[in-house]
């Protein structure tokens, strides 16, 4: 570990130095290649962008292990998706024959959130990022060399070098068009093209050429525009030097003290994966939607690329904290996306509604919205995600009108499942792999329709309200009382037998098994555990819940399950419904065991290397669980606006208000023993809740926690954290 922390170190210095930057600051603790190797799914990718904005560049390639990288595109387009116009420097000798298949094998990689810089067969190359716009300097061995440039998805796309000495490109994917514009510092010519103008290889002379693009989704003329006002000149450092500034702000509104470096670097990392997306494309004055392919004009950022049922959790409570008017501006695009098609998105990417995954999260990061204070066009949106729960099928991975059993689920109270081996009778469900998910669809309605009853009971619409909170109760009809777990019912009323909880897959459950979406009812905590028993039989259900052996050999069970790594006990700590679970002893009067199992599960799964990440990150889901947790507080329920204490990793985490304000958490006596809340107390008095509420936090002071080596089982055992399916506010 000393000598990877040593190696980052001279990474970073060697970027700063390219930037003409010294000072360190929160940016430099940035790792960017922590979790470049998936643990069974995807790795994570090195980014490069400012924050929140739509170039993102990052080597094409398999993972980390991957010597050879086949591309350099100009973007990513959606987070762990489509990338598109693929660059490639390559030395002049390179064969005729490979120059459109041929891979650089790269070597002294330094990646930072604002700079990337690496060595390649026959040149170097270095690489920094303006919002629309990046810039790229190539430096061959020789003189000169070749510029390749690709077409990099499968519909049609061309390149063409004009007069004026500018490479102009167009790429289709996914029923959108993208373009863009590339400028050179010095001359080039076309020494070779395939004839389906896909592929262009361009000659300089020059021993080092600098290469200036822009992306527009609206035209080669816009990609222009967006060059010139962004990067006029070719000042590669000055470039450099902004992203960085923009760097330091953005994870400057955090400041740590005390921990570790690797605790710093997980940290930091995180927070710096939290702004990846959603990303701004709006052009000076225009943007294109996918959602009615049109181009609009507007003053107003326009934010794509949120994978709702990812982000909803932490992420977006998160920038709700550190940039409300971000949230509204996202929440803002949402809702003209609902105005533009017709449908609040599920998956908001660029090239329109992508219907992934289960439930209506729109509903859901609404009510957060609006229970912390934020503005945004209530009666639209409130209308697109009643549509969304009333109109449109309730299906995984399917948009559309309601199908049988959707209209089941509205008469009975429970989406029907199917016995093994019984064969499927509806042809909207997805098949082979996604199936029914017939329970998670149970509880993940129930949320969401909870979620809508906030929102009608805000806009004075009664008769919805009782409608949704009626629906909002339908969890109770998967609970089967003699298992203790949500289980599938089928059509008739009878529950699935001879299944094993452990293993249910997607013919009933999401990614997830049973155990986890036992505690998959964030909206009425206290209606679950009184299908349990009562709080003392829920709590032995939650211990047993990290104790419940698999009982089967790991390749086996990821063969049913792949989404659910960083096994504990039946727990998966990859998986984004899993992370509010620790939390839950707050809510059962033993918050000790919360502020024993955060540190538990974080110091052994989350590490500062390339495979330290225990599931699929996906761009700030769990990343924002990372910096909750260190912080030392996590938003258990998102719609009550509450976040619940557990036990943080560092002495003291201030966060910068956009109000001027600056809300701090203290851990007085904190260390990697103390990791035990004694006493507590919120501007000087005494705390004896393990919760506070996002108006205590926006208010500002200090939440100072008496760590301990003991744990005090009697702080915080009374006045629990609300959560009632008729909860009405503080």
């Amino acid at each position: 570990m000393k000598v990877r922390l040593f190696l980052s170190l001279l990474a970073t210095a060697a970027v700063l130095s390219a930037c003409g930057q010294k000072v360190p600051s929160p940016v430099d603790s940035v790792d960017t290649h922590i979790g470049g190797v998936g643990v069974l799914l995807q790795p994570t990718r090195p980014t490069v962008q400012l924050p929140n904005q739509l170039i993102r560049w990052s080597p094409l390639r398999a993972d980390l292990l991957d010597d050879q990288v086949a591309d350099y595109p100009l973007t990513l387009t959606s987070h762990r998706q489509q990338s598109v116009f693929g660059f490639l420097p390559l030395p002049s000798e390179a064969a005729e024959g490979s120059w459109w298949t041929i891979r650089q094998v790269y070597d002294d990689e330094k990646t930072t959130p604002y700079a990337y810089s690496a060595r390649l067969d026959g040149c170097s190359i270095r690489f920094t990022t303006a919002p629309r716009t990046g810039i790229a300097e190539v430096t061959f061995d020789g003189d000169g060399g070749l510029l390749r440039f690709n077409i990099l998805q499968g519909g049609e796309g061309d390149w063409a070098l004009g007069e004026d000495g500018a490479l102009r490109g167009e790429e289709s994917f996914s029923g959108i068009r993208v373009f863009t514009y590339v400028s050179f510092d010095q001359p080039v010519i076309v020494v070779g093209s395939t004839p389906s103008g896909r592929n262009i290889l361009l000659r300089t002379d020059a021993k080092t050429i600098r290469v200036r693009y822009a992306i527009s989704y609206i035209d080669t003329a816009q990609a222009r525009v967006n060059q010139e006002k962004e990067i006029p000149g070719w000042d590669i450092d000055k470039v450099c030097r902004d992203a960085r500034t923009a760097w330091e702000k953005a994870l400057g509104q955090i400041q740590v003290k005390g921990g570790t470096p690797e605790q710093r670097r997980l940290f930091y990392t995180s927070l710096w994966r939290c702004r990846e997306r959603m990303v701004d494309i709006s052009e000076y004055g225009r943007y294109y939607s996918a959602f009615d392919h049109q181009v609009h004009e507007s003053d107003l950022p326009f934010y794509t690329d949120n994978w709702l049922w990812d982000t909803h959790v932490c992420l977006e409570p998160l920038i709700t904290i550190l940039d409300p008017k971000m949230e509204e501006d996202k929440l803002r695009s949402y809702v003209d996306m609902y105005s533009q098609c017709g449908v609040v998105p599920s998956f908001a990417v660029i090239w329109g509604d992508w219907a992934a995954m289960t439930g209506n999260y729109a509903a859901v990061w609404m009510a957060d919205s609006r229970a912390k204070g934020l503005q945004f066009d209530l009666e639209t949106g409130y209308q697109g995600v009643r549509e969304n729960s009333l109109q449109e099928t309730l299906l995984p991975w399917r948009n559309g009108p309601r199908c049988p059993l959707d209209d089941f689920y509205d008469e009975h109270g429970w989406y029907p499942a199917l016995h093994p081996g019984e064969a499927e009778t509806e042809p909207m469900v997805s098949l082979p792999w996604e199936r029914r998910q017939a329970v998670a669809l149970s509880t993940a309605f129930s949320y969401a329709d909870w979620a809508a009853a906030q929102l009608a009971r805000e806009l004075g619409k009664t008769e919805d309200e009782a409608l949704f909170l009626r629906r909002a109760a339908f969890y109770r009809n998967v609970y089967r009382p003699d298992k203790g777990l949500f289980w599938p019912k089928d059509k008739d009323g009878q529950w699935i037998e001879g299944v094993d909880p452990r293993y249910m897959d997607r013919a009933y459950f999401t990614e997830n098994n049973a155990y986890t979406f036992q505690w998959d009812v964030k909206h009425d905590f206290e209606g679950l555990f009184a299908l349990m028993g009562g709080r003392a039989e829920a709590e032995k259900k939650l211990d047993d819940l990290f104790r419940i052996p698999l009982s089967m050999a790991k390749f086996d069970f990821f063969k049913i399950l792949p989404d659910a790594t960083g096994m504990v006990g039946q727990f998966a700590m990859g998986n984004e419904p899993s992370f509010h679970i620790p939390y839950l002893y707050n809510y059962l009067g033993s918050p000790w065991k919360t502020q024993k199992r955060i540190h538990h599960l974080v110091d052994n799964l989350f590490a500062a290397t390339v495979s330290g990440i225990p599931g699929d990150e996906d761009g700030g889901g769990m990343s924002s669980f990372l910096v909750f947790s260190m912080m030392g507080f996590f938003p258990v329920t998102p719609g009550i606006p509450v976040y619940v204490i557990g036990s943080p990793f560092f002495e003291e985490a201030s966060i910068a208000l956009p109000s001027g304000k600056h809300f701090t958490v203290r851990a007085k006596d904190y260390s990697e023993d103390n990791k035990y809340i004694r006493s507590a107390k919120l501007n000087g008095k005494p705390l004896d809740r393990s919760w506070f509420t996002h108006e205590e936090l926006l208010a500002g002071g200090v939440l100072e926690l008496q760590m301990d080596t003991e744990p005090n089982k009697d702080w915080g055992k009374d006045n629990l954290p609300p959560s009632n399916i008729n909860y009405r506010g503080l």
